[in-house]
């Protein structure tokens, strides 16, 4: 029996010094942390841990590049979404600076929304994106599917400090014009810089198997509907200018200021899917100038809104706010 006692205490001493003279594998060496000089930059997507909490973090990758595949309207997971992927509205996954990435979702949610008038977590603004960008529905925000959006939201912007937002969070912000955008002149811009990639018609273009797009489309009931983001003339000027034409602004901005307003207004002029949430802007004095749906806080009518000049607008309220109380 002693021998046997022996032999078992000398393996344990061999197993132990064996794994002492191992190095340790560590997979997040190359994370640094946020460095306001030197701006954003994304985590090495290969040093993922190779374990559950990297399965979600790569499905969580999967379902922001290849959103249709899985919940698309022949999803493999549920059928709930309009075709379009989280990716053509969050450029390379998300990772690539002002084409709204994904640095500060972890540092800055939960957070207050004017727009919903409550703290949002990330699993609401997730499915907020879903039922607008994506027109379609929400998950269950329990479900592997929510878990693995989330953990590859946190990994992304992990590097970030708390309430912190990086240069390039979310896209360009245009100053103003003293005009009202034109459409007549963005849809000059549209046939010469955008038509051939989104269609004539902004239908997108899809992949040979019918079920993704290799370009989204910019309007109609396959785009994102009129309660996103993207239909506000800011935002969605702000991300053609900072990113498109996709292959000529990769370095650096392409169109002028005053075409990615035009642009966008054209873009935003035409017909998709209208899909109102009554809950939206329970104050409106909250409302941005160019957000185009009443009732409004001020005496500019609905096409003001849409269209512009939102400079001259803003200086009007920012006068009236500043009055004298009677």
């Amino acid at each position: 029996m002693l021998p046997i006692c022996i032999g078992i205490i000398i393996c344990i001493v061999l197993f132990g010094s064996i794994l002492t003279r191992s190095p340790k594998q560590n997979f997040l060496s190359s994370i640094k942390p946020y460095d306001e000089n030197s701006g954003w930059s994304p985590p090495d997507f290969t040093e993922v841990p190779p374990d559950s909490v990297g399965d979600l973090i790569r499905y969580g990758k999967e379902l922001i590049s290849n959103t249709s595949f899985y919940l698309g309207s022949q999803g493999i997971i549920s059928s709930i979404t309009n075709g379009m992927n989280c990716q053509n509205c969050h450029i390379d996954a998300g990772t690539r600076n002002f084409a709204n990435p994904f640095s500060a979702v972890a540092a800055t949610y939960p957070k207050y929304r004017d727009r919903s008038g409550r703290i949002e977590s990330i699993e609401f603004r997730v499915n907020e994106c879903l039922q607008r960008s994506l027109n379609g529905k929400p998950i269950d925000s329990l479900s592997y599917e929510m878990r693995a959006f989330v953990a590859y939201l946190k990994w992304v912007g992990q590097g970030v400090p708390k309430d912190v937002k990086p240069k390039g969070s979310s896209t360009l912000t245009l100053a103003y014009l003293n005009t009202a955008a034109d459409t007549a002149k963005g849809k000059i811009v549209y046939v010469n810089e955008c038509q051939r990639c989104h269609g004539i018609n902004g239908e997108g273009v899809l992949t040979a198997d019918k079920k993704n797009y290799s370009y989204p489309p910019v309007w109609g009931d396959h785009s994102f509907n009129v309660s996103a983001g993207m239909y506000r003339l800011s935002g969605l000027a702000g991300f053609i200018k900072s990113s498109m034409p996709f292959d000529k602004a990769k370095e650096a901005p392409f169109l002028t200021d005053e075409e990615a307003w035009d642009v966008a207004a054209y873009i935003s002029s035409q017909q998709r899917t209208v899909k109102i949430f009554a809950e939206d802007w329970p104050d409106i004095s909250k409302k941005p100038v160019d957000y185009p749906f009443g009732p409004y806080a001020d005496s500019f009518s609905q096409i003001q809104h849409k269209y512009g000049p939102f400079l001259s607008m803003k200086k009007i309220k920012k006068a009236e706010t500043n009055l004298p109380a009677h």
